[in-house]
């Protein structure tokens, strides 16, 4: 076996991936090359590291130096100094550029010395296309233990002793769950992936498909021996190629190396897992209308009960979970219950992964333990708000989720505390928002995906949200009409009563959170008709200043409407009428003599 004396993992999950770390490891391989080290330097493929925020990203082991931000142009001169002379290129160095620790470690890095990674172990470690990698990394380890050394009720007690809950938005009790199912009688049953992941802005389970393939499908494979089951269905969405190939890819190693199919690890137990794609319709995220599309049907969610661990897919005991749950499984078979347990809070243990995005420094993937404060996420871990501007509210669970705002910064995150909150945990959608944020847009942003991923089997969801947000477009158009408020309060809590699925039911809660402490933004547009952010386009207007103006004639060459009017000497004036309230002028006018008027 050849032996290198250093590693340079390159990310290439989908964000560096679209950022050319496809020509950095080729430009990788040529430079290591021409300066003959290659039989001292391996270039190795991984997932994703989690600082999406400053990709292309790669790391020089055994050192741990982390460069950022990598061009193809920096590629011959990290060669030539750091793995040919020793010296690092501390320009491209993550965190604190200056400090020589990040030579150590990548816990010099605030983003990561924060962070305890489960489910994230090997996302950024191992090359994903190679089961050798992985098995290295204790890689199926745990199916082993649990085929020649644990009964299927064993492995149950342990999932409930570890108190692992569903981390796809729901949090029921995984090795519940799987007792449901595996105390009925059937000839067939099924283990499901919810591979989907219709949020926006997330993509946690999207990262470990990509870094992390094996562990999906050795944790299916420990979920069939405990209920019963010999067939898996991986259930992703076809927009993410990389995540498929990469899913295919490991499927068919665990083939080659028997485990998967028949007699696995000498044992007389079988299982099998296939890959079902999905057009991306949000809906499937909910688990009934998830199997009814498996099925080959219209992805429509079902009534319940019956519940599918008695009537799943094909009428047949199903368990679902999502690709984060089943990430932590082969961990806790391996390190016990209690050590699982002993992380987190009282009625949340372990960790939980947040894709955190939107006005914040570092947007990435973190994973951190229950009960971590949002505070400490946002400020510790995310390195805060961009240009200095004040945190307004951070927005979890996606469309099913509420909005927290400034006041709940030190709110330990978990299932409970979130839903005490008005919002949830979802499956780690966080989106944070600064002071330039109208929280009356925010609820319509996401009403509108929900109207629009409706899958309109009940009347509630089809009809009740397209009310909601016709009188939310109203608001934040000016017109606004007395009594709309309350309406929308009436309109959010018969859907949350009355809608068939819990994507239905969960619908109004951006409205609901954002009503419930932003309601003063809400009453500033209908009785002000004014919008306190300066978002919402109908209720502002661009002006210029006539005592700054200086009629210099450069607003007038970047206005796509041509309605801005002057003369020489005299200062010029904006069309209202016409004005697209793009913002053009003002950001271009060098006289600061342009303002948006709120």
């Amino acid at each position: 076996m050849q032996i290198y004396r250093a590693h340079v993992l390159v990310c290439g999950g989908t964000g560096c991936t679209s950022s050319s770390s496809v020509k950095i490891m080729q430009e990788l391989e040529t430079q290591i090359a021409n300066n003959k080290l290659e039989n001292e330097v391996k270039v190795v493929k991984t997932g994703c590291f989690g600082l999406c925020a400053e990709g292309p990203i790669l790391v020089v082991y055994p050192e741990g130096s982390m460069y950022t931000m990598v061009q193809v142009s920096d590629i011959k001169e990290i060669v030539e100094e750091h793995l040919l002379k020793g010296r690092l290129v501390k320009r491209l160095l993550a965190g604190n550029k200056e400090s020589e620790n990040i030579t150590k470690s990548l816990e010099g890095v605030d983003f990561f010395s924060r962070q305890m990674r489960i489910a994230l172990r090997n996302c950024g470690v191992i090359n994903p296309e190679v089961v050798e990698e992985y098995i290295a990394f204790d890689g199926y380890k745990a199916l082993g233990k649990v085929l020649t050394e644990m009964t299927p009720e064993q492995v149950i007690d342990t999932m409930k002793k570890s108190g692992l809950r569903g981390r796809g938005g729901g949090g029921f009790p995984t090795g519940l769950k799987w007792e449901f199912a595996a105390k009925q009688v059937a000839d067939q049953k099924y283990v499901c992936c919810n591979a989907d992941e219709g949020d926006p802005g997330a993509f946690m389970d999207r990262s470990v498909l990509e870094g992390d393939p094996h562990s999906l499908i050795e944790a299916m494979a420990i979920a069939g021996y405990a209920i019963g089951s010999n067939q898996g269905y991986v259930y992703v969405r076809a927009e993410y190629p990389i995540a498929v190939k990469r899913l295919e890819i490991a499927i068919n190693q665990a083939r080659e190396y028997g485990l998967l199919g028949k007699n696995i690890f000498g044992t007389d137990f079988e299982f099998d897992v296939e890959i079902r794609l999905g057009a991306g319709a949000f809906v499937c995220g909910e688990e009934t209308a998830l199997m009814t599309s498996i099925e080959g049907n219209r992805g429509e969610p079902r009534p319940r009960p019956p519940f599918p661990a008695v009537k799943g897919l094909w009428q047949k005991p199903t368990i679902l979970n999502n690709v984060e749950t089943y990430a932590n499984i082969p961990v806790i078979i391996l390190k016990g219950a209690e050590w699982f347990s002993s992380i987190g809070t009282e009625k949340s243990k372990g960790t939980k992964v947040f894709a955190i995005g939107g006005k914040i420094n570092n947007t990435g993937l973190v994973e951190v333990p229950m009960g971590t404060t949002l505070r400490e996420v946002v400020f510790d871990i995310g390195g805060g708000i961009p240009k200095g501007k004040q945190f307004k509210a951070a927005q979890t669970g996606g469309p099913s989720g509420g909005c927290i705002p400034a006041s709940h910064l030190d709110t330990p995150i978990d299932y409970d505390s979130l839903i005490q909150l008005g919002s949830m945990m979802g499956s780690g959608g966080l989106i944070v928002m600064d002071e330039d944020t109208c929280m009356v847009d925010i609820a319509k942003f996401f009403l509108e995906f929900t109207v629009d991923e409706s899958c309109g089997k009940c009347p509630p969801c089809r009809i009740g949200t397209k009310r909601m947000l016709e009188i939310l477009e109203r608001i934040t158009d000016g017109k606004g009409e007395v009594g709309d408020i309350a309406k929308l309060e009436v309109l959010a809590k018969n859907i949350k009563a009355s809608a068939l699925c819990g994507l239905g039911q969960t619908a109004p809660n951006p409205v609901l959170s954002t009503l419930h402490y932003f309601k003063d933004e809400y009453m500033a547009h209908v009785n002000d008709r004014k919008c306190p952010a300066g978002v919402c386009k109908s209720m502002m207007q661009y002006v210029i200043s006539a005592e700054k103006c200086k009629s210099c004639g450069i607003c007038t060459k970047v206005c796509p409407a041509n309605c801005i009017k002057g003369e020489k000497k005299v200062p010029y004036v904006i069309d209202q009428d016409k004005c697209l309230k793009c913002g053009a002028c003002m950001e271009k006018c060098p006289f600061k003599a342009i303002f948006k008027n709120v």
